[in-house]
Order: C-alpha cells, then structure tokens, then sequence
C-alpha cells in the first residue's frame, strides 16, 4: 500500500524558524545585568621547550657543547624527560627516600654524587626487572653480579638490597673509570659493557664518549643522565612543583638479625609484628617464603617501626 508522508524538510524548517524567533525576541526583551559574571576565555596551556645548560658537567668533566651533536643530543633528552611528566614526577618523589641512602655509600666510595642520577636513568629508582633479566636500582646481569659481591640464589638476591647493589655498583664504576680514564665513558660502560667501550674506541680511533658513534641506547644514556640532573637540581624550572609532604619519606625501620634458618617468612614477619608485604617491601632481596643459613651465619631483616 502506498502511503503519502508529510514533507518533513518543510516541517523542521519551519521549527527552526520559530525556535529562532522566539529565542530573538527573549534576547532583545530581556535587561542586560551589568552586574553578570562573564564567563572567562579558555586559555590552553603551552609546552615550553625545556633550556639546555649553556655549560655543564658529568662528575666535574665539562661537556664540550662545541662537538658535532652534543648540544642536539642532549636537548632531545632534555624535552623527552621534562615532558615523560607521571615517570619524572615519580622519580622525584622517590628520590627524597632513596638519595640519602645513595648519596652517603658514593661519598663513602669516594664517587662523584652526579652518579646517584645513574639509578634513576636505569631503575627509576624502583626494584624492576628489565626484559633482559637485569634487575635492581642498578640493574645488574645475573651473571655479573656475584662479580661483585651480590649473592644469587633461589631464596636470596641482593640485586634487589639497596645498599650492597649500590656497593656494587660503586666498584663497577671505580673500575671502569681506572680504565678509560673518564667518568662519561665509565657510565657509557655501565649500559654496554666495558668490552663495547673498548672496542668501540679502538675502532673508531677517537677518546671521548662524545665523540664515538654508538648503539641507539648507549648514544643516549649519558644525555639522558644529565637532563635528569638538570631537572633534578631545579625542578620548578622544568615544571615540576612539589610540596614536602608528597615527596615519598625514608621507611622507618629496625633490624632484626636472624643468625638460624626461617621456614615461614609470612610467620616470622606477624611475630615480628609486621606482615609479608611490609617484610618484602622493606627486604625485597628475599625471593622466597623462606631463608635458609648456614650454622654461624647471620642477616640483618628491616622490620618496620
């Protein structure tokens, strides 16, 4: 059956104009209250581009700003790391915990304090593991670690203790700077191994991390370091604010030293009064639910206060 429909469009536009008719004429009829708050313009923010120091430092070696790339290299990291803004806010606020710990075992080691913004470019500051099975503040190679100092096994990692990994640490750098004779190329080795750094500088003839050409990660690690520091020694400039009370405060710990073998971990730490994932929190170095020592040894455990 055919049906005859209304013409719609006649329709609709005849709403329209009435609609605006009506709406025109309470406009005009209507007073103007001088006293009406106008609603203030939408301004957007802006992204500034980060400054780039016009001189700097890595463990009191200048940068040599006037090299082929320096100053483009680091500007990258400069713009990456100010505007990569929940990770950096997050590395700032972890800092105010963990730098005091860092700070005082380079001091004691007799290590530049700018290496302390090494832990931040490689861990964030946090217990990760990275796809290649390096783990820790400092991330170390299972297979390096015992190298120096750090156990491994099923029950044990001391990749994970903040204190011995910074230890650790210390060494691997005093090492690699007794070699190359720079501190910029001892933190080039601690991303690609002092065997790359050697190879690399007798191939290419050249002496300064500045000058080499190398793999896309290594070429930034030293940039990415110094842009931390920048933007760790001045924040506000950077765009980061924040208040005293956010920043993440030293755990309050005790040590507790267990000299035999615990075949609970979730036990000792409720009669320790304390709990599993404030024990592994504190000692993320246990991997396991149990520890096991030998006759004669002993480990210190944090226990919260």
């Amino acid at each position: 059956m055919h049906v005859n429909y209304p013409n719609l469009g006649f329709i609709w536009k005849l709403t329209f104009l009435i609609a605006g008719g009506l709406l025109l004429s309470s406009l005009v009829s209507s007073p103007v209250d001088p006293n009406a708050r106008v609603a203030e313009p939408i301004v957007w923010a802006q992204n500034r581009a980060p400054e780039v120091p016009s001189q700097d430092d890595l463990a009191g070696e200048a940068v040599p700003f006037e090299s082929f790339g320096v100053r483009e290299q680091l500007d990258r990291e400069m713009v990456v790391n100010t505007y990569h803004h929940s990770s950096t806010m997050l590395y700032l606020k972890r800092a105010s915990r963990w730098f005091p710990v860092i700070e005082s075992i380079l001091k004691e080691k007799g290590l530049p304090d700018d290496f302390k913004y090494l832990a931040v470019i490689e861990s964030g500051l946090s217990q990760v593991v990275s796809p290649a099975g390096a783990a820790g503040f400092w991330q170390f190679m299972k297979g390096t670690a015992p190298q120096y100092g750090l156990r491994i096994t099923e029950e044990i990692d001391e990749r994970y203790h903040v204190v011995k990994s910074t230890y650790a640490a210390c060494d691997y750098l005093l090492d690699a700077n007794k070699e190359f004779g720079s501190w910029a190329l001892a933190a080039a080795s601690y991303n690609m191994g002092k065997a790359g750094v050697r190879r690399d500088l007798e191939e290419q003839k050249v002496d300064t991390y500045w000058e080499l050409h190398l793999n896309s990660e290594t070429a930034r690690y030293v940039y990415r370091l110094l842009a931390i520091k920048a933007i760790f020694e001045d924040p506000e400039s950077y765009g980061f604010s924040i208040q005293p009370d956010a920043l993440y405060q030293p755990f309050e710990t005790r040590t507790v030293w267990v000299t035999s073998s615990i075949d609970d971990l979730s036990a000792f730490a409720l009669e320790k009064g304390a709990n599993l994932k404030a024990l592994k929190t504190l000692n993320p170095w246990l991997r396991s639910n149990r520890l096991t020592l030998a006759v004669g040894d002993s480990i210190g455990v944090k226990i919260p206060i």
